[in-house]
């Protein structure tokens, strides 16, 4: 994945703010059908929320850095337990970056 500027950074963040969480980590984690969703969901959405419910604040940043890692997806945003994560599908590309 490509670096994102400053400027695609800010134009994600405004699309991604009207969007509800699509996928939820809590109890079990970051679980292989967890992950398997999350693969599904970045293919169809590129550009999707996720709500982490998981322990204090350092337990929820290394959770999304780990998420972001596995699924080759970019931190755009993360404001409380909400994560917003981008991956370009590489067939069809469905947002156009500033």
């Amino acid at each position: 994945m490509p670096k994102l500027t400053e400027q695609q950074k800010r134009h994600l963040r405004a699309l991604g703010h009207k969007l509800k969480p699509v996928v939820m980590i809590s109890g079990d984690g970051f679980s292989p059908p967890v992950r398997e969703e999350l693969e599904l969901q970045l293919l169809h959405h590129e550009l999707l929320k996720v709500r982490v419910s998981i322990g204090e604040r350092t337990q929820r940043d290394t959770l999304i850095e780990e998420m972001c890692t596995a699924v080759g997806a970019v931190l755009i945003q993360r404001i409380g337990n909400i994560a917003l994560l981008y991956r370009s599908n590489p067939d069809k590309p469905r947002l156009k970056l500033a």
